[in-house]
């Protein structure tokens, strides 16, 4: 059965409101031939997002608005092995205390990019080149271990990251490149390796009918205007990191910048406020 997400706009909704919303969903979805698996509840933003399998979007409508009339402002079909990578969880999550969900989906995208791979191929060969691959992989996902990434997908030598936390996508960025600088310094042949990296945050269903799918092009679209070394952000990460430490000045000259920054200079040294 084809699987839906929705958004809902309820400002003003308590965790306990929209706990009950979910729960009188279930209690008629057989009606309408639905299984309510889960929610994600942004209070501060005033947003529900429901995940619901269901025969077609007008099915999901239904059950709302019989089960307590909050139709969804906008639904679309998703898949979900990729609801479980971006959010990490597909059904409600068991507990104890019976107090309602308050997690809310917005997450940090991160896209990480490794920088010419093919003239590593040609100056390498391929078993070399390969060897070089792994070693990119096993920094990226190690990074992403330590500070709480998810891997959602991998396109060649491209990483599409999710973070619960904007600022630790940036920790993790910043890791990333200091690791790869480090690598790079043990290296005799003069072959780099080397990462592009772009971050962005989002909620999970916005503009177009692609999960994330906003926030996902934006990521891919301000990381291809990277060089090697260099992070970039999208100003809603910055606004989202302000008064955090992170601190890059040991990367050397890499720069981290935000997209719609004019000045890089400005942001460098924004980011580095109160760092080591």
């Amino acid at each position: 059965m084809p699987l839906f997400m929705d958004r809902h706009y309820i400002e003003g909704a308590t965790p306990e409101e929209v706990a009950k919303a979910h729960h009188e969903d279930m209690k008629i979805q057989s009606r309408h031939h639905c299984k309510a698996l889960t929610y994600w509840h942004d209070e501060e933003k005033g947003m529900a997002f429901c995940l619901i399998e269901a025969p077609s979007a007008a099915a999901v409508r239904g059950m709302h608005k019989e089960a307590h009339g909050l139709i969804p402002n906008q639904i679309i079909e998703v898949d979900s092995s990729a609801v479980a990578q971006f959010l990490g969880r597909v059904i409600d999550p068991e507990k104890e205390d019976g107090k309602p969900m308050t997690e809310s989906p917005f997450r940090a995208i991160m896209f990480i990019d490794m920088v010419s791979s093919t003239d590593i191929t040609k100056a390498l060969g391929d078993a070399k080149a390969l060897d070089l691959v792994h070693s990119y992989r096993n920094v990226v996902r190690k990074a992403l271990v330590d500070h709480g990434g998810r891997e959602v997908d991998r396109a060649g030598d491209g990483f599409l990251t999710s973070f619960r936390s904007a600022y630790m996508a940036s920790v993790c960025a910043v890791e990333i490149q200091r690791q790869l600088s480090k690598f790079n310094e043990s290296r005799e042949d003069g072959i780099l390796l080397q990462a592009r990296i772009g971050i962005g945050a989002g909620e999970p269903v916005q503009d177009g009918d692609a999960l994330f799918g906003s926030t996902v092009n934006l990521v891919a679209r301000i990381c291809s205007y990277g060089n090697s070394g260099q992070i970039i952000s999208a100003k809603v990460v910055k606004d989202l990191c302000i008064g955090k430490d992170i601190s890059f000045k040991s990367l050397g000259p890499q720069m981290l910048k935000g997209f719609d920054e004019p000045v890089d200079l400005e942001l460098i040294e924004w980011w580095d406020a109160g760092g080591q």
